[in-house]
Formats: structure tokens, sequence, C-alpha cells
């Protein structure tokens, strides 16, 4: 009997958000709008860097990284999330849960690394500006990108591996639109200590140290522009690094919520909602905040239609 009760669950079931059928019909539409809204905003400034050759700088560079993973990082939740809402795929295997997650956390410890190196692109940009073409060089941009895309998927290789092991018993419900770690610790049957423990310590190093990354290009970045002597001169620095900025404030303040805790298990509910900003509304706002608050992408967008 104690071995039957050790089995692993072969699938689980998505709570999803409780409501009626108006109200899941009402998420179902919202959701594949938005989920439309995001594929296209991305695509549309991969195409737009790609196309126009004053976009061919580093700055750029990373921005069409960071969209080429946003269409990434929400067709692995949203879809799914869909389905859930209609009642038609509320299940999901053990495996798929597995990969799922892997490709969710690993995608978005992606982004926390490369918005740190945009951060720090943004640094030299305004705080090196006549060495910058040689210090921000083609390979060193490359180096960057391809790190932050490396070590995401590294470093996520540890707790999926550990989740993998995991036996499951008595409720497979996840009280979740997908598969998260904390979803799977709680269900877990088996001592969750050592994976919990390792979660706790890669988020601590992803995103408090891409954070301190972050915050200290920007102490530096503006402190430089506080010296430029003219209005103009200023505004221009900082429009420069706005969108960024706003990108940066939204992510870390809805990631640090959700992963920089010991303790799980009391904020399933509330965990569920802050995870709509990071996996279904950042991924469709940052091409609209790099659109609107960025001159030069502005310009470039006004030059392909006229050409059009």
């Amino acid at each position: 009997p104690a071995m039957e009760n050790q089995t692993s669950q072969s699938e689980f079931i998505f709570l999803g958000f409780p409501g009626t059928g108006n109200f899941q019909t009402y998420l179902v539409v919202l959701f594949s709008l938005i989920y439309v809204l995001t594929i296209l905003g991305n695509i549309s400034i991969i195409i737009l860097v790609r196309i126009q050759p004053r976009l061919h700088t580093p700055m750029y560079f990373f921005l069409c990284n960071l969209s080429f993973l946003e269409i990434w990082y929400t067709t692995v939740g949203v879809p799914k999330t869909i389905a859930i809402f209609m009642g038609k795929s509320r299940t999901i295997s053990f495996s798929s849960c597995i990969l799922q997650m892997y490709f969710m956390f690993s995608l978005g410890c992606t982004e926390q690394i490369l918005l740190s190196a945009m951060a720090y692109d943004r640094y030299l940009a305004i705080c090196y500006p006549l060495r910058y073409s040689t210090l921000m060089n083609t390979s060193l941009s490359a180096l960057l990108a391809g790190g932050s895309w490396l070590s995401g998927f590294l470093l996520l290789s540890i707790p999926a591996s550990l989740l993998a092991q995991l036996s499951f018993c008595g409720s497979n419900v996840i009280n979740h639109f997908f598969c998260s770690i904390d979803s799977l610790v709680i269900l877990s049957c088996t001592d969750t200590s050592v994976i919990e423990t390792t979660t706790f310590i890669i988020a601590i190093i992803v995103i408090l140290g891409s954070c301190s990354i972050t915050l200290v290009s920007y102490v530096y970045i503006i402190s430089t522009i506080l010296r430029i002597p003219s209005a103009q001169g200023r505004q221009r620095a900082f429009s420069t690094c706005s969108a960024h900025l706003t990108v940066v404030i939204i992510w870390y303040s809805s990631t640090i919520f959700l992963y920089v805790r010991p303790s799980k298990e009391n904020f399933v509910e509330m965990n569920k909602v802050v995870s709509i900003f990071n996996t279904v509304v950042t991924p469709l706002l940052n091409p609209f905040i790099y659109t609107l608050r960025n001159k030069e992408v502005k310009e470039a967008l006004w030059k392909t239609f006229r050409r059009m």
C-alpha cells in the first residue's frame, strides 16, 4: 500500500481561474487577442530592425533578441491557457508539464540576464559615447546575448531534473494555468526541501544578480545624464534608455514578488494573478513601449510605412 501511495501521477489537471461560462469565454477572447497582438508586435520589431540599416546597432540587436524571446515565452504558456479556459484541454501529461515548466522558466531566466546586458549596453553608450562603438562591438554584443540564452537554459536544467524525480500522490490538480515549480512542489508527496532550496538560490543569483547589474548601470547613467549641461541633451540621452527602464521596472517588480520568497504555498491565488503580468502582459507591452518611447524606432517605423 505504501508503494501504491508513492506512485507518480501520469497527468495533471489545471484548475485555471474559477468562474462562470461567460467569464471563461471573456478570458478566451481576451487572452487570444493579447496573444495575437504580442506575436504581431514582436515580429514587427524584428522585421523593422532587419530592414532599417540605421537600426543595425547593438541596442537593437539586443531588442531583436528580446522580441524573439517574448514570442516563444508567450507561446509556451498562452495557447495552453486558452485551451484550459475553453474547457477543451485541462489535462497535461507529467513529461509535458516538466517540459513546459523548463522552457517557461528558462526563457524567463534568459530575459532577466538579457535585460541586464541591455542595461550595460546603455551604460556604455551614455557614459562612454566616444568609445562606445569600440567597447560594445559585434563580438561583445553577440557574446552577451548568447551568454544570456545559454545561462538561462543551463541553470533551469537543475530544478527540471530534480522535479522529474519527484513522486506525486493524492491530488493531481494544479491550482494554476501553467506548470510552475511552486505548484508541482505543493503536489509532491516526497521531500522537496532540496528543490525548494535550489530554486531559491537560482532565483537569488539570477534575479538579484541581474537586478544589481541593472541598478548599478542606471545609477551611473542617471548621474551622467544629470551632468549634461543642456536640457535638450539630457532629454535626448534619457530617451535612449527610458523604454528599457520602463520594461525593467514592470518585469522585475512582478518577478521578485513571484520568486524571491522561500515559502510559496500561502500565495497560490496571488501568484496566478501576478503571473499574468509576466507571461501575458509584459510580452505584449514590450514592442509598444519600445515603439512609443523610442524616437529612432518611431522614425524608422514611419519611414517604412511611407515606403510601403
